[in-house]
């Protein structure tokens, strides 16, 4: 494999872990390069996260030399020839050249390999399928630079074949466009995941769920969900979005986050994102999320009086009532910056009356406590938050005496 004629300068190919790593598995010979994401988003002028490498050397050795180092090795997929490396408290993914043997579209049987062209051959994308050494000397078999360049999603090979190995490189080639691309998606690749869109159905809820989730995270996925829409595998993977118009005005108003971003994509439908979060098997958190963002549960509308908001920002939780402003935002169209600034500025105070303090004036713990606390912090608040401790105290009588 011959060098491109390109070479990186990064920080993070001399990074102290990173650095222990290469000597630890190069020292008594071997060859080991960074590959993957990195080199792709260093050459893309983007922020360079997880750091992935390939070696030839076999994945047995790759612990024994780690382990000889004092470098933590975790054989988090050591049939297929992933050793995770542990060095100064980050974790890199180290994983053996490589061909598949046999696939059924979800996993693969792989021998090992010597050949760095066999390895390159059996990744996903050309852009994802570039090394580089510790010096930064960047390897590109399959035309994967200028591929990025152009802003061009292009399988390896046959796309046929390379999705009829993984299905999930349908929602990768559409991921990745959302992220790396520009202008119209690679006619090949997308006739073959029109093809073979059926071939989604033998995924994982997980797998669809992360990587529609990243999808949605591009800083404008709205062209790529057209893409996905037209070519029927949106329905196929996600049959509740039903809203890319008020998508495009949340994205128009700068929020990025994915649960959002879901949200509005399914019209905030309590029916469809109970299904969906439940379909999806989001954590128990994240189904919270997406219930309070339905709509009909609760609003922020455009105009709401400070007094109001403060209330509901109380009530609801700082992060629900946001959820709610910018959904609601993103649903008429009406600005609502100024709810926005007063959420992110304004702390709810601490309602002064506790437990302890009923206690003192001889109330016992109890639904009678319960109740009494309950009234006084309503009042408290629809009162802007201002009686004090005392002052409350003093209305307790009144309200033991109320119908």
């Amino acid at each position: 494999m011959e060098p491109s004629g390109i070479v990186i300068d990064q920080p993070w190919l001399a990074a102290d872990g990173a650095d222990r790593i290469m000597r630890a598995l190069t020292q008594g010979g071997g060859v080991v390069r960074f590959v993957g994401g990195c080199v792709r988003d260093a050459l893309a002028g983007r922020p360079v996260r997880d750091m992935d490498m390939a070696t030839d050397l076999l994945p047995d050795e790759v612990v024994r030399r780690l382990v000889a180092a004092d470098i933590r090795a975790i054989p988090t997929g050591i049939d297929h020839g992933t050793v995770t490396a542990v060095a100064s408290g980050r974790p890199f993914e180290v994983t053996t050249l490589r061909v598949d043997v046999e696939t059924d579209g979800r996993r693969a049987v792989v021998a090992f390999t010597d050949s760095w062209k066999e390895d390159a051959g059996r990744r996903d994308f050309t852009f994802n399928a570039l090394y580089c050494d510790p010096d930064g000397t960047v390897y590109d078999p399959t035309g994967g630079i200028a591929d990025l360049k152009a802003g061009r999603v292009r399988f390896i090979g046959d796309p046929a074949q390379r999705i009829e190995e993984d299905a999930l490189r349908i929602l990768r080639f559409f991921r990745f466009h959302a992220w790396y691309g520009a202008g119209a998606l690679d006619a090949d690749g997308l006739a073959a995941c029109v093809a073979r869109q059926a071939d989604l159905d033998r995924l994982s809820v997980e797998r669809v769920r992360a990587e529609m989730l990243r999808l949605l995270e591009a800083p404008d996925p709205l062209p790529t969900l057209r893409a996905m829409a037209h070519a029927g595998v949106l329905a196929r993977v996600l049959p509740e979005a039903s809203s890319l118009h008020c998508l495009e005005r949340l994205i128009g108003i700068g929020v990025s986050a994915p649960l959002l971003r879901l949200a509005a994509l399914t019209s905030r439908r309590a029916d469809m994102l109970t299904t969906l979060a439940d379909r999806w098997k989001m954590s128990s958190r994240e189904k919270a999320r997406l219930r309070g963002m339905a709509a009909g549960e609760a609003s922020a509308p455009a105009g709401l009086p400070e007094a109001e908001a403060r209330q509901q920002i109380y009530w609801l939780g700082r992060d629900r009532f946001l959820d709610l402003v910018w959904l609601d935002w993103a649903a008429d169209g009406h600005d609502r910056r100024g709810l926005v600034d007063l959420a992110e500025d304004w702390a709810p105070p601490a309602f002064p009356v506790k437990g302890a303090d009923l206690l003192g004036e001889g109330i016992a713990p109890g639904e009678r406590m319960g109740a009494l606390l309950r009234a006084l912090e309503r009042q408290w608040v629809q009162e802007g938050f201002e009686p004090s401790r005392a002052e409350l105290l003093a209305r307790l009588d009144t309200l033991d005496q109320a119908p």
